[in-house]
């Protein structure tokens, strides 16, 4: 496969999730998603309000982080925090699943919390699902994208960044084989250069999420295909 790296902008959630993410970050986050025509900015809850402020008229989305980055508060606190993302103005809303209750078999609590997102923000915005790879086995990650699929989820997504590993082209296209075409797959965690953005996407990766989408940008300059 040659991928046409024309297209990078459109697979990118150009993102900030530091905790000590100032003002005047996410102005520039949000001009440089313009800027590079990125699909969204992926950002922390309370910066929605100024992101759909900067953004309006543009073109890129929103995404918003919920349950960050552990996962592993109440799935109503999860609910409340996607609806309230929504609310403002967020069309994506990328949460972490409860990974301990995930690696004790405990799927159906799994599935419940998942599920609890996907209603409190139906019809306004998609949801995308955080394994945390890294901290998983194969089964777990097959259990995971089995979850997410019977609880309505729209994409599954590696890493937080915040945990163990990051993405890898083994997990994506594991996880690709897994859900449906219907269902988008996001590499996230350690995404820094062309090369590796390139192999996410040949591996099966409809969206990646990365702090670094203007270097990758640079370093797609020039080229039509890698």
């Amino acid at each position: 496969m040659s991928f046409d790296v024309s297209k990078l902008p459109s697979y990118i959630d150009h993102t900030l999730l530091k905790a000590d993410a100032s003002e005047e970050m996410i102005r520039q986050l949000c001009a440089e998603a313009k800027e590079h025509g990125f699909y969204s900015v992926c950002v922390n809850g309370t910066w929605v309000p100024l992101c759909r402020e900067l953004l309006a008229g543009s073109g890129v989305k929103i995404s918003v982080v919920c349950g960050f980055p552990l996962g592993a508060m109440d799935s109503s606190a999860k609910a409340w925090e996607a609806a309230k993302a929504a609310e403002q103005g967020a069309n994506e809303i990328d949460m972490v699943l409860q990974i301990g209750r995930l690696k004790q078999g405990d799927y159906q609590a799994v599935r419940d919390d998942i599920q609890a997102v996907v209603k409190a923000v139906e019809g306004k915005a998609i949801v995308k699902v955080i394994f945390e790879t890294g901290s998983l086995n194969e089964e777990q990650k097959l259990a995971a994208c089995k979850l997410s699929v019977e609880a309505g989820a729209h994409y599954v997504k590696t890493s937080t960044g915040f945990g163990q590993g990051g993405a890898t082209a083994e997990d994506i296209a594991l996880m690709r084989r897994a859900v449906p075409e219907s269902v988008g797959v996001k590499a996230s965690g350690g995404i820094r250069d062309l090369e590796t953005a390139v192999k996410m996407i040949e591996a099966g990766a409809t969206r990646l999420g990365t702090s670094s989408g203007v270097a990758l940008m640079r370093g797609s300059s020039g080229s039509s295909a890698y």
